[in-house]
């Protein structure tokens, strides 16, 4: 009788067992499947972290890029900017130094005989010390009269203004003083100085327009042959190779020997190297 019932409780204890395995089996493959996907979500995750982190680096290699491309930039348009402006200065000291002389280079034969009187010079004693351009002092002592030591008095101002390098106001000095004096003696000079004020400020169109207009309204001036260099440099600068070297030639085939002349022979061989 005991027998019996010890085996009837094994057995039972056998079924229980059997029951609770299937169970016990089934949490193991549950969480093995969790571990798996966790590692790869994990796994996915990370592969995305990485592709944004390249991403990122191309975007690094690439913003290096532009910003040495835009500092060459700068850099060269800094040069170009410094040889404009030693370009004035040099213009404007040839200004000072050929006042008490002949003509500065681009001045011809037919200029030089009236600057030997040169009784303008001491006339206007309220104007201030600051060269005349000598081209324009045959048209200033014939009239002899107190208008033009107001118009002396007021393009010297505007030329000053120029020499300090504020060129903004002094483009508008010599608008002012053309408006007020389209007859005046220094109109020539006064349109090339305000083609000046454009070059410098890269402002390429308006210096080509007030270039070519003292080209035609003022043929026998002898800012012709430096209007015509700098409309080869416009054109230069606006990558018209055609009109700039016509341009160009024109001055060293019209004007040989000066200074100008040698300047568009440069600016040609320099074209030349670059295969223009």
């Amino acid at each position: 009788m005991n027998g019996k019932l010890g085996g009837s409780v094994a057995a039972a204890v056998l079924m229980a067992a059997v029951a609770v395995m299937p169970g016990m089996a089934g949490a193991a493959s549950t969480s093995d499947r969790l571990d798996s996907l966790e590692r790869k979500l994990e796994s996915r995750g990370l592969l995305d972290m990485l592709n944004r982190i390249e991403q990122l680096q191309r975007d690094v290699q690439q913003l290096r890029g532009d910003l040495e491309v835009q500092a060459h930039t700068l850099e060269d348009m800094q040069r170009r900017q410094r040889e404009q402006y030693l370009d004035i200065d040099r213009r404007l000291q040839q200004l000072e130094t050929g006042q008490p002389g002949t003509a500065p280079a681009g001045g011809t034969a037919p200029v030089a005989p009236p600057l030997v009187p040169a009784p303008v010079i001491p006339a206007p004693a309220t104007s201030q010390p600051p060269p005349v351009p000598p081209v324009t002092l045959p048209a200033v002592q014939a009239p002899a009269a107190a208008g033009s030591a107001d118009e002396q008095a007021e393009y010297d101002t505007a030329l000053a203004i120029l020499r300090e390098g504020r060129y903004a106001e002094a483009t508008q000095a010599f608008n002012r003083f053309l408006a007020a004096n389209p007859e005046s003696s220094y109109a020539d000079n006064a349109n090339y100085w305000l083609g000046e004020t454009y070059y410098v400020t890269r402002d390429f169109d308006q210096a080509l327009q007030t270039f070519s207009g003292l080209v035609n309204n003022y043929p026998q001036s002898p800012k012709v042959s430096d209007s015509q260099l700098k409309m080869g440099y416009i054109y230069y600068e606006k990558q018209d190779w055609a009109a700039a070297r016509q341009a160009l030639e024109s001055v060293t085939s019209n004007f040989p020997g000066t200074t100008t002349a040698r300047l568009a022979s440069d600016r040609l061989q320099r074209m030349k190297k670059e295969g223009r």
